[in-house]
């Protein structure tokens, strides 16, 4: 089983930049395609991008398309979701998940992962 820890969240002006880590233990990245979600007050957990299980495989939601960046570094155990010009709409709670079932690609839907970090805010303000 692996523990998912977030960090790198805090309060950024619009159209500046933040990078947030997600650290796993217990296992190895390689395992699992990972996800980044995000939930703004009153709003559903909604997808923000993805990363398959080798690496090779990157999605991003319509609303981060070109403006953010996931990367991994197997040594370090980490995934890494690099954020540009940010808008105030990105304001939210972020969450990185594992999901072990899909060998290939990467899910999109929240139900699909198994393990989930305790979150980081990022406020994004005028």
């Amino acid at each position: 089983q692996v523990q998912l820890v977030e960090s790198g969240g805090g309060l950024v002006q619009a159209g500046g930049s933040l990078k947030l880590s997600c650290a796993a233990s217990g296992s190895t990245f390689s395992n699992y395609a990972i996800g980044w979600f995000r939930q703004a007050p009153g709003k559903e957990r909604e997808f923000v991008g993805a990363v398959s299980r080798s690496g090779h495989y990157l999605h991003y939601a319509d609303s981060v398309k070109g403006r953010f960046t996931i990367s991994s570094d197997r040594f370090k155990n980490t995934v890494n979701l690099e954020m540009d010009s940010l808008k105030l709409e990105d304001t939210a709670v972020y969450y990185c998940a594992a999901d072990r079932v899909t060998l290939s690609g990467a899910r999109t839907t929240p139900n699909w992962y198994d393990y989930w970090g305790q979150g980081t805010q990022v406020t994004v303000s005028s």
